[in-house]
């Protein structure tokens, strides 16, 4: 990782003093000849210095700020999240600048040029997937990057904090394959996340082991924001062959699905088995409880600040960390055994 250029790196490049660099970024402050000063905006420009940090290395202060980018605050569990990161952040006499893409590219690298004008040292993120070329940017310019709970397979520099979502998928297919489901239906995010997709590949591998084939149309995999999870729900009840059990790994999906099966009347576990990834205390006070997949939220926050922070005071080595934390599953009465389930 490159260090961050400093405004005595613009000087040099430009072949002028401190002094002229500061006059540049504020006008007000003196005059500088024209050549100089299109020179000086030519090598703030090639160089990627953000100006806003010249007051703090000027005044030599030392504060520190990250920066907190997640996809979406109305999901409960990055809004749960990114209350825990903050908490841990203040613990440490951390400032955090929160932001929130709302799942979209567009706000994403928004966000990152506004972080970048606030001259933070690190940032935690959640991101959508796109955006490659500004994330690698970003850690050009000397800014420590953590991925939580998502990573972006192109950027394989990044230190990543999360779940083990690949054996979390495999362990709550193979639990409902023990008791007999062989038509196991998944909703899981967008196969534009990591996420996504390695909860797909610990479903698929679940069945491979269990030598049993998989349907492509069981497998839903929907968008984090709407009410895509209760139409994949009920698109799947109406199948000729229905599933007999249910994985809903889409965390912001889950209440969405559960209301769909609500509504059509649909009997748990009689008719369905259900397991879902959501640690939202409500899924216990269902009738009956729902079994769940447990994220440790506590462990992903915690974790990642201390990536961030190592990455930022130099106490870590080269070279970028996965820390995959075991998420627990839950299994309540939502799930029977398929000799109990009614036929329908």
């Amino acid at each position: 990782m490159k260090k961050a250029p400093t405004i005595r790196d613009v000087a040099a490049a430009a072949g002028v003093s401190v002094s002229v660099v500061s006059r540049v970024l504020n006008p007000d402050s003196g005059p500088v000849a024209p050549a100089k000063r299109q020179e000086v905006v030519r090598v703030i420009d090639e160089l990627g210095y953000r100006p806003r940090a010249a007051a703090r290395e000027l005044s030599g202060g030392h504060a520190l700020t990250i920066g907190l980018v997640v996809t979406d605050l109305s999901n409960p569990f990055f809004a749960r999240l990114a209350d825990r990161i903050v908490w841990e952040a203040r613990s440490h006499g951390v400032q955090v600048v929160l932001m929130t893409t709302q799942e979209d590219p567009h706000l994403e690298a928004e966000s990152l040029d506004t972080l970048l004008d606030r001259s933070v040292s690190g940032v935690i993120a959640t991101p959508t997937g796109g955006n490659i070329e500004k994330w690698a940017r970003l850690q050009d310019l000397g800014v420590n990057v953590v991925f939580v709970d998502r990573t972006i397979e192109e950027l394989g520099n990044v230190d990543v904090v999360s779940i083990e979502n690949f054996d979390s998928a495999r362990r709550s297919t193979e639990y409902l394959i023990g008791l007999g489901h062989t038509r196991i239906a998944l909703v899981t995010g967008p196969l534009s996340t990591s996420t996504g997709r390695a909860r797909i590949s610990g479903y698929r591998a679940a069945h491979e082991t269990a030598s049993l084939p998989v349907d492509p149309l069981l497998i839903r995999d929907v968008p984090f924001r709407g009410d895509a999870g209760g139409d994949a729900v009920g698109s799947l009840l109406a199948m000729p062959q229905p599933p007999t059990a249910l994985i809903v790994a889409n965390t912001a999906q889950v209440q969405s699905s559960v209301r769909r099966l609500v509504q059509k009347g649909v009997r748990i576990p009689e008719d369905l088995s259900v397991i879902v990834f959501d640690d939202n205390p409500w899924t216990e006070l269902m009738t009956p409880p729902l079994s769940v997949i447990r994220q440790p939220l506590d462990m992903l926050a915690v974790h990642a600040l201390e990536l961030v922070l190592g990455r930022m005071q130099g106490k870590l080595p080269e070279g970028p960390r996965l820390i995959e934390v075991k998420a627990d599953f839950l299994p309540r009465n939502s799930c029977a055994p398929l000799a109990q389930t009614a036929t329908r």
